[in-house]
């Protein structure tokens, strides 16, 4: 049975993620979360269709309906399910090739899910439970398709700006061929920008293909062949963005986050001068917020856990290196298209291009991350492999950092070093991978 990763459940459409497993969970998750309305959504993936009809038979069986939204970003469904006060689940694998689909959930509000309510999903997945026939259901419940939630999603996020805020900006947006296709360059647009669009023509097989925050290459090249000012690169449910810089460089999600928390400081809003990050990000970005007086809280990979630590100190800012930047006081998971849109106001309003911005920030420390496929799930691998680390640390002398964790959504090992040299950090990232190679691999 796939169990829930870092973030939802997620695996080969159709036959992992079987949709007689996703209407199992809908049940599950009806029972756990509640008989009401639920709220759903899509990405791009051909699969989609066919995994929503189960997910709503699954929900139905229980007694819940249904509101369709059909394909639109995460955050979209989120702010929708946070509005409404009423449960939501994404069909959606994020930045997996088209082959992969998953779901993620959320709670009424649209919160991320517990450790412990995934927990009770997971056990009435075990349990079994009985799927009432839909025909024969004495209440009727229905599964409605809503129209023009893509629109009102962009209203909202257009109206946190004043009018033409991003005047005199030009743009290049990479959509990833996903759920960001229509929203992100209507809302760009909306604020003055000259946009120049591209992978924004879902076919159901081309999300995340060659494109998107995976794969910044061809909107590198967009960005030097316009001389646009920055380039903005979503994953295929619109969670995540990465920026591209004038002179075609890539903008991570760190540089990202410590822009946000500085921008934060400076108008006052940077609740308890403290940002959310996990363990991923940059001995750089530590060392920056250090140098501004802001404090960097870091969690376990995955946003649900940064959000965690974001309510529990009501932080404004947080987010991962990958590309999710959670504004918490504007919004309840990480939304690429509001990160993005901060960003260009920033640059709209500096006197400076991106590239000299983001240099400024943070200098970024060499990085070595190396996966390694394994048999089995090793939730306790820095446990297991203590002395290992604790040599390579004892090298590395207080300037760098090992980091070695089981994936969240895949059998693989990662091992990350951080050095101040690449040859230092690679040197000691190769030897741990080998280590790990030798007592796990598959």
């Amino acid at each position: 049975m796939l169990r829930f990763g870092t973030d939802g459940v997620r695996g080969v459409a159709l036959t992992e993620l079987s949709l007689e497993y996703v209407e199992s969970l809908g049940a599950a998750s009806a029972r756990v979360l509640g008989r009401g309305t639920w709220l759903i959504g899509r990405d791009s993936r051909e699969s989609g269709p066919q995994l929503e009809a189960a997910l709503v038979r699954g929900l139905r069986s229980q007694g819940a309906s249904c509101i369709l939204f059909g394909e639109v970003p995460t955050p979209a469904l989120a702010l929708f399910s946070q509005i409404r006060n009423a449960p939501a689940a994404m069909i959606t694998a994020s930045h997996n090739p088209y082959t992969d689909n998953g779901v993620k959930i959320f709670a009424a509000g649209g919160l991320k899910l517990s450790d412990a309510v995934e927990a009770d999903i997971e056990a009435a997945l075990e349990a079994g439970l009985e799927l009432r026939s839909i025909e024969a259901d004495p209440q009727g419940n229905a599964a409605t398709d809503e129209a023009g939630g893509v629109s009102r999603y962009v209203e909202n996020r257009v109206a946190l700006f004043p009018p033409g805020a991003l005047a005199g900006l030009t743009v290049v947006l990479d959509c990833a061929n996903g759920a960001m296709s229509v929203a992100a360059p209507a809302a760009v647009r909306a604020l003055g920008a000259e946009v120049t669009v591209i992978h924004a023509d879902p076919d159901g097989v081309n999300i995340n293909d060659r494109c998107g925050a995976t794969d910044t290459r061809s909107l590198a090249a967009a960005v030097r062949s316009t001389n646009a000012d920055v380039g903005l690169a979503f994953d295929g449910d619109g969670d995540r963005v990465i920026a591209i810089d004038d002179q075609g460089n890539v903008v991570d999600g760190d540089r990202l986050i410590a822009l946000a928390a500085l921008q934060l400081q400076e108008e006052g809003q940077l609740t308890g001068d403290t940002v959310v990050v996990t363990v991923m990000s940059n001995l750089g970005f530590h060392r920056a917020m250090q140098a501004a007086g802001i404090t960097a809280v870091a969690t376990a990979v995955g946003d649900r856990y940064v959000l965690e630590a974001l309510d529990g100190g009501d932080y404004a800012i947080g987010g991962e290196q990958s590309g999710h930047v959670i504004y918490r006081h504007l919004a309840t998971t990480g939304d690429g298209l509001l990160a993005g849109l901060r960003l260009l106001r920033h640059v709209k309003e500096s006197t400076r291009p991106l590239a000299v911005i983001a240099a400024d920030v943070m200098t970024t420390y060499p990085q070595i991350l190396i996966n390694i496929p394994v048999r089995d799930r090793h939730p306790d691998i820095s446990v297991e492999l203590a002395d290992e680390i604790s040599n390579a640390e004892d090298e590395l002398d207080g300037d760098g950092r090992v980091l070695i964790r089981s994936s969240g959504t895949e059998p693989l090992v990662r091992v990350m070093v951080e050095a101040s040299t690449d040859k230092l950090a690679s040197r000691i990232a190769n030897g741990l991978a080998d280590i790990v190679r030798g007592r796990f691999a598959s």
